[in-house]
């Protein structure tokens, strides 16, 4: 059986609604849905572009916590809703993702708060220690 370990941002949402930011099972890295919110703050800006590079600013550090980078995702989903708002965040989308080609979907859906214009959520593989 693999062990199964919790990352917290600092979220408030992780506390009032009882989740993990990520959860390392094994090899497996599973990133909750992460918002534009800047967790140290408790912030988020009316930009849906800056919203989404808050977004994978917080999911890159749920990464780096469990030994990753964006390299190591295959999986990625993208929640908007607002259609119209996807295509401005390709240029941050591709920045993060564009040599790495992670399976994808967005999905147009209800966000938790309505300042929330982006979220994503990943899924990614943690690669094999070869250290000493």
């Amino acid at each position: 059986m693999s062990e199964r370990s919790a990352i917290l941002s600092g979220s408030t949402f992780e506390e009032r609604i009882g989740y993990a930011r990520a959860v390392v099972e094994g090899d497996r890295v599973h990133v909750s849905g992460t918002t534009g919110f800047d967790y140290a703050t408790m912030t988020i800006s009316d930009d849906v572009v800056e919203q989404a590079e808050q977004c994978l600013r917080n999911v890159e550090e749920a990464l780096k916590e469990a030994g990753c980078t964006f390299d190591d995702v295959v999986r990625v989903r993208y929640l908007l809703p607002r259609r119209e708002d996807f295509e401005p965040c390709w240029p941050v989308l591709r920045r993060c993702f564009g040599e790495v080609r992670p399976a994808a979907t967005m999905m147009v859906c209800g966000l938790a708060d309505p300042r929330m214009r982006f979220e994503v959520e990943v899924d990614a593989r943690r690669p094999p220690f070869t250290g000493g």
